[in-house]
């Protein structure tokens, strides 16, 4: 079992910058795939970043690459998601789901456990 714990999000005027984090429990961290996801009002859960076991490997969705950068510290099981030059369709409910292979996948129903949620609202 593995529970997520997002922060960091909240109001910020377009062009700002916020960092996502993710606590996650239990001693087995370092073996999960770890991925960012978002969800708008009205619209279906969207991928944004994905990051594998050790960190070596990462990928975006064409919406956020270039200002977000996802990053991991297994010593601290957490979890970032560095977000710059944000826009107001970045508004969104973001999430941090854990994927029980070595490797990420953009794709929800690929991931095993998933976080509450943390708001990020971008005003224009």
């Amino acid at each position: 079992q593995v529970q997520l714990v997002e922060s960091g999000g909240g109001l910020v005027q377009a062009g700002g910058s916020l960092r996502l984090s993710c606590a996650a429990s239990g001693r087995t961290f370092s073996s999960y795939a770890m991925g960012w996801f978002r969800q708008a009002p009205g619209k279906e859960r969207e991928f944004v970043a994905t990051i594998n076991w050790i960190g070596s490997r990462t990928n975006y969705a064409d919406s956020v690459k270039g200002r977000f950068t996802i990053s991991r510290d297994n010593a601290k099981n957490t979890v970032y998601l560095q977000m710059s030059s944000l826009k107001p369709e970045d508004t969104a409910i973001y999430y941090c789901a854990a994927r029980g292979i070595l490797y990420g996948s953009t794709q929800p129903s690929d991931y095993n456990y998933w976080g509450q949620g943390t708001q990020v609202t971008v005003s224009s």
